[in-house]
């Protein structure tokens, strides 16, 4: 009788372990010993979810132009959130952002400061590519800044880097100067939270401007930085 009690216990625990998907953790504070796993599903469906929406949009010259809609590159789950401008010829064709010129640039950039490509998340403004790789329009801009609000709110990330004017705009307006504001850590809140936030040049705009560069190694240095100083691991 006895063994059958205990029998039907551990039965009953291994349920409610598989159930709740939980992992064990240990530490020094006896409160903190069991943690639940963050549920990535649940970011993914509110991906989807946004993908759907962004889908539904009528009429708009982006959208009516592309091939595909572009909505992000690398792990959903980073700590780290990279938004550009919006998707050229290559990203349109392959459906991910910075995979051309700009993008193969991004990642030497990167790689420069010790961070993987694919442990970071990539995004961009406008999910659509703008008829013959034109800038997006002001309207196209805050029509879609709604969309990117949304976007980083799923994301969730410690350190969000704003990659050229038109993804500084999307969030902080027009009417600031990049070539004045980036560089230096701000601050921007997003359903009332807070997202530390780094501006800096476009990869595309370096290829034309190669003399900006050294501006955007300062940048990236204070990016890294700040990623050692919150100990994030990439």
């Amino acid at each position: 009788m006895i063994e059958n009690d205990k029998n039907q216990k551990d039965k009953i625990n291994e349920e409610l372990i598989n159930t709740y998907e939980i992992s064990y953790i240990f530490e020094n504070k006896p409160l903190n010993r069991l943690k639940t796993k963050p549920t990535l599903e649940k970011k993914s469906d509110r991906l989807d979810k946004l993908k759907r929406k962004i889908e539904e949009i009528d009429d708009c010259e982006l959208k009516s132009n592309a091939k595909n809609l572009v909505l992000y590159d690398g792990d959903f789950n980073s700590p780290v959130m990279i938004v550009g401008e919006g998707p050229g010829e290559k990203e349109d064709s392959l459906g991910k952002p910075f995979m051309g010129d700009a993008g193969q640039l991004l990642n030497k950039m990167l790689e420069a400061i010790k961070i993987d490509r694919k442990k970071i998340y990539i995004t961009n403004v406008v999910n659509y590519r703008p008829p013959n790789n034109r800038k997006p329009e002001h309207k196209e801009i805050n029509r879609y800044s709604n969309y990117l609000k949304e976007h980083i709110s799923i994301i969730d990330p410690k350190i969000l880097i704003l990659m050229g004017s038109t993804a500084m705009e999307s969030l902080f307006g027009s009417k600031i100067k990049i070539s004045k504001e980036r560089g230096s850590w701000k601050e921007v809140i997003i359903n009332n939270k807070t997202y530390l936030t780094m501006i800096t040049f476009h990869p595309a705009y370096l290829l034309r401007q190669a003399d900006q560069k050294k501006y955007s190694w300062a940048d990236l240095k204070e990016i890294r930085k700040k990623i050692d100083q919150l100990n994030i691991m990439l």
